[in-house]
């Protein structure tokens, strides 16, 4: 039980038969131990912190991940993004837990043997720039047109062979990222295609496979990345807790 200068911390909600590490420790100055709140078959994985310490610091949100992904090679989890802060364990377990049960527990059945993977990819800047050009008489007009020229004087031409690029990466990155979900297709994973975090981002999914199949998933990424070596550059992330396929009630505190 949290006392009044504390509270409890929830990182997920895992079955109940899972066992933090020995040792293992979470958010918090100093950090306190991972445990477990159960109810019926499902659990809470939870710490305890002072109810006063600010929370959200780059190092609480690496540990609150770590601690999720490392037990969603193991078990599964449903992800609390950011964490959640209860009075005590008891509130976790009737407000949280009993009160969510069924879904939970549906949620978890769901999740078993599998874990998300993040795909992305770059585009190799001058390389893409140089795809676009031959591709597109316009824009390769427009590139000589202010070669060598002050930007005052071809203002409207910069703009326009800006925005020329803009569009065609864009679609070169809808074709990209359709080549990709082709590719896993023999893994029948669920898939979440996120919204590009860069101008150069020619591919940026989640995907929901079993853990089983990594190994496949690992080699269908890597025959793509020889394809596309010099061009895009693929990076797999994972595995992690299912962040982009879980929907949580958030307990009310």
């Amino acid at each position: 039980m949290a006392t009044d200068a504390t509270a409890v911390y929830v990182y997920g909600i895992v079955p109940a038969d899972v066992e933090p590490e020995p040792g293992t420790t979470g958010v918090g100055d100093p950090p306190g131990s991972v445990a477990v709140v159960r109810h019926g078959q499902i659990a809470a994985l939870i710490s305890t912190l002072e109810s006063d310490r600010p929370l959200g610091t780059p190092d609480d949100l690496t540990i609150h991940a770590e601690l999720l992904d490392g037990s969603a090679t193991v078990a599964p989890v449903l992800p609390l993004r950011f964490g959640a802060v209860m009075s005590d364990t008891g509130a976790v377990e009737n407000e949280l837990l009993e009160a969510n049960e069924a879904e939970f527990r549906a949620a978890l059945e769901e999740l078993e043997g599998r874990a998300q993977f993040v795909i992305r990819g770059r585009y190799v800047e001058d390389t893409i720039l140089r795809e676009l050009l031959d591709e597109n008489a316009e824009a390769a007009r427009l590139r000589e047109e202010i070669r060598d020229k002050s930007e005052d004087a071809t203002r409207n031409a910069r703009l326009a062979l800006g925005e020329l690029i803009n569009q065609a990466i864009e679609t070169k990155r809808a074709e990209d990222t359709r080549t990709v979900i082709s590719e896993l297709d023999t893994l029948e994973p669920l898939v979440n295609q996120r919204e590009p975090s860069n101008e150069l981002d020619a591919v940026n999914v989640a995907v929901l496979v079993e853990l089983a199949r990594r190994q496949e998933l690992e080699e269908t990424l890597r025959g793509l990345a020889e394809e596309w070596d010099g061009r895009v550059e693929l990076n797999l992330l994972g595995p992690m807790a299912a962040y982009d396929f879980v929907t949580k009630p958030r307990p009310a505190g």
